[in-house]
């Protein structure tokens, strides 16, 4: 797609009132939903741009890259909108655990049902 092409579709999407998106990371090979983050439109455009995870750290007011502190990385090998597009799914290759806590998933072990 052409780089007028994604502004076209970041132009389509629905963020909440802070300016964000959900951004689903999945596991490319094996479709095991790894982590939820958030993205604006900068996020988003700096992970199409580098293939790296880029996210939006509610917590901190920044921007972080997957990795960039644990060395744990998500490579982006495609990105998705859904279909009413207010959620962005990442399908990436996963170097380590992809949660902070050190599991491999942010779900793993606290399943509730």
């Amino acid at each position: 797609m052409t780089v007028e092409g994604r502004e076209e579709v970041l132009a389509k999407l629905a963020f909440n009132a802070d300016g964000l998106v959900p951004a689903i990371a999945q596991q490319h090979d094996t479709g095991e939903v790894l982590m939820l983050a958030w993205m604006d439109a900068e996020a988003l455009r700096r992970t199409l741009a580098t293939r790296k995870a880029t996210y939006w750290s509610r917590s901190r007011g920044q921007y972080w890259v997957k990795g960039e502190t644990s060395g744990h990385h998500q490579a982006v090998l495609s990105v998705a909108v859904d279909c009413d597009a207010d959620t962005v799914l990442l399908q990436v290759d996963q170097t380590g655990p992809a949660c902070h806590t050190g599991t491999r998933t942010c779900f793993t072990g606290r399943e509730i049902a």
